[in-house]
């Protein structure tokens, strides 16, 4: 697979290192000399110097044979510019664009361009932390509209004994796998929670946090 990142700083080293290391061809646009230097030292990748925005440079980096373009600048305008030029005159088939202002992520993706917002993700992670320490993991799908939790039952949880029909749970929340002894169980009406049981819940985001709390005696 072919990865274009347009943009610099420790994000584009980091994320061009991670796709090196899984064998990908990762090339990288940057506009500052100084950091297209750094970048090629590092990484065994090619780093073009120029502004990524503009169609000639895409070019000059392969754009034609990319598979990914990644614009990770700290501008949201020219990552928006980035992914549009990248899909409309090179066919690229997967576009991302980092958005710094999470206000426009929903314009991003009404543009059909896959927005990130890393403000939006810490904040979410912040929210569903704190405070309950029975979580180990949360993994958002199809863009935030669907979480995969983890939950731990520890000796002290409410629904210890209970079944899975008595936990009514709200609309649009199920508990897909149990967790038992290294074990997976696809939960019925009549399984019944036992201690050290690693619930995987899913959710819409507007119940997450009622289920998490129904679950975690918080």
């Amino acid at each position: 697979m072919n990865i274009l990142i347009v943009g610099g700083g420790e994000m584009a080293y980091f994320l061009s290192r991670s796709f090196i290391s899984k064998g990908y061809a990762v090339t990288i646009i940057n506009r500052h000399a100084d950091q297209c230097t750094q970048l090629a030292r590092k990484l065994r990748a090619t780093v073009v110097f120029g502004d990524g925005s503009l169609p000639q440079i895409l070019e000059d980096a392969g754009a034609y044979l990319a598979d990914a373009v990644l614009a990770v600048t700290s501008q949201d305008q020219k990552n928006l510019v980035i992914c549009q030029i990248a899909q409309m005159k090179f066919n690229i088939p997967q576009t991302i664009a980092l958005v710094n202002d999470p206000e426009n992520e929903a314009v991003f993706r009404k543009l059909g361009i896959q927005a990130i917002s890393t403000t939006r993700i810490l904040s979410n992670v912040i929210e569903q932390k704190t405070g309950f320490d029975e979580i180990v993991n949360l993994i958002p799908i199809e863009e935030g509209k669907i979480n995969v939790t983890e939950v731990a039952l520890n000796e002290d949880s409410s629904i210890l004994g209970k079944s899975m029909s008595e936990l009514a749970l709200p609309e649009n929340a199920l508990v897909a796998c149990i967790i038992r002894e290294n074990s997976a169980i696809v939960p019925h009406g009549n399984t019944r929670l036992e201690r050290h049981d690693k619930l995987i819940v899913m959710t819409v985001p507007e119940n997450h946090g009622a289920v998490l709390r129904l679950l975690t005696n918080e």
